[in-house]
């Protein structure tokens, strides 16, 4: 618990109202570095849903401090996202439309921001939730989204694993090994080493489903 703290106070500052915001290059980082943590290092699912929902918080404090910027509305997405995924059932589900819908006020605003996170969170969703009636999914807007993540980061971790997770899911394995071979080529980021070692692991183990079947 004294690691997840500690993560959690570099952006403690955000819920308390009066005080002032750091410098936004820091805070976007205490929310990446928060979201890895939640994501990849609780492994009780209680204590991840807790941490997430306290994120949601801060998450959702920061894009309101900057309305003018599509970053801290695409993080606010993923979190809400990340959230829904580890809390499921009904209350996912208005969790993943709360996502979209700030996943789209970020487009409207820079689509291209963070190398076009926007779009790879967008195709996830669509891939990921439901279709009608339950829902909103929808293959056909999916690989729309992620063919345009994939446009403006072709090279990166993030794109190349969810295309080749969606390309699984439609049963293309050979065309999903590719992709996921080439998300577990992708270059180091800079600050996201937690994030990329957590998503290495699911690449591998999604690999290792894909081989067994192409």
């Amino acid at each position: 618990m004294k690691t997840i703290t500690l993560a959690f106070a570099a952006f403690a500052a955000l819920a308390l109202p009066g005080l002032a915001l750091a410098d936004f290059a820091e805070d976007l980082a205490a929310i990446q570095s928060d979201w890895a943590v939640a994501n990849y290092q609780i492994e009780d699912k209680k204590e991840a849903v807790a941490a997430f929902e306290g994120l949601a918080e801060r998450a959702h404090a920061f894009s309101e401090a900057y309305p003018d910027r599509a970053e801290p509305l695409v993080w606010e997405g993923i979190v809400l996202s990340s959230w829904a995924g580890k809390k499921g059932g009904l209350g996912a589900l208005k969790l993943c439309k709360q996502a979209r819908d700030r996943l789209e006020t970020a487009e409207t605003i820079d689509a291209a921001a963070l190398q076009g996170s926007v779009y790879t969170s967008l195709g996830t969703l669509y891939y990921r939730v439901p279709g009608w009636p339950v829902g909103f999914g929808d293959d056909e807007k999916a690989e729309t989204y992620l063919r345009k993540a994939l446009e403006l980061n072709p090279d990166g971790i993030d794109p190349n694993y969810f295309f080749g997770d969606f390309l699984a899911e439609q049963g293309k394995y050979a065309e999903a090994r590719a992709y996921l071979e080439k998300a577990m080529a992708a270059p180091d980021r800079p600050g996201r080493e937690a994030a990329d070692a957590g998503r290495r692991n699911e690449i591998r183990a999604l690999l290792d489903q894909v081989s067994r079947r192409s």
